[in-house]
């Protein structure tokens, strides 16, 4: 059974998701503070989680922020109450899976939390099938400890980041335009926002490149996206 974390502040709200996440479907369990969803999502083994944005301690998109920072991979689905383009553009770029507006139906969010627990369980699959590691030049790559190193350095990359430079580099040569990069490491819901994909490369070549207008790790496929060097 999957487990999914639930932080959320609304008790109405709570009831609800309780309601069709917690009756046998899901191993559900609930949080009402960011400090005590740090520690859970730091401490527990969760498949999926589903965070409030607007919470009495701690701001939904810092606790994002933090959780990213430190390593945790988990999918995470935000809530709020907000309807801005700029909150769906800084969850998007610090690592959020996927965004729901409040009031939302009930059948759309459970259609969202079935789809990224499917993607999960398809990038999980996917891993076991993939080089674990990968080196080339200056670059290692361990797709099992979730790190990666340039000249001997780990490299300090949140979850997305790590995920992108993977997918280019289990692929040398290999062109990906930035709607295929969106599609396969954010998912659908973020149609429309390729633009994010210019920033997550430009800061991993800040990160592994010695010359940035002369990069030689991640190319430039003019008119079309980017490819690593093969």
């Amino acid at each position: 059974m999957h487990s999914i974390l639930l932080v959320e502040d609304d008790q109405e709200i709570t009831r609800l998701l309780y309601l069709h996440l917690g009756q046998g479907l899901y191993q559900l369990t609930c949080c009402s503070s960011g400090i005590e969803a740090i520690e859970k999502m730091r401490n527990g083994n969760y498949n999926l989680v589903l965070l409030d944005i607007t919470l009495p301690d701690i701001n939904g998109i810092e606790i994002l922020r933090e959780v990213r920072q430190e390593g945790v991979s988990t999918p995470i689905l935000m809530l709020t109450c907000h309807n801005d383009e700029a909150d769906k553009v800084i969850a998007l770029e610090l690592g959020a899976d996927d965004y729901v507006t409040k009031p939302f139906g009930v059948r759309e969010l459970m259609a969202r939390v079935k789809a990224l627990l499917r993607r999960s369980e398809q990038n999980d699959s996917m891993k076991q099938l993939e080089k674990k590691c990968i080196a080339f030049r200056e670059i290692a790559i361990d797709s099992d400890k979730l790190k990666a190193s340039f000249k001997g350095q780990r490299l300090d990359l949140t979850a997305k980041e790590f995920q992108l430079l993977f997918l280019l580099a289990s692929n040398p040569g290999k062109t990906f335009t930035r709607h295929d990069l969106l599609d396969r490491i954010w998912g659908y819901s973020f149609e429309g926002y390729e633009h994010t994909i210019t920033s997550h490369i430009n800061r991993l070549r800040i990160k592994i490149e010695s010359d940035l207008n002369r990069p030689q790790y991640i190319l430039t496929s003019w008119g079309k996206g980017y490819r690593f060097s093969d």
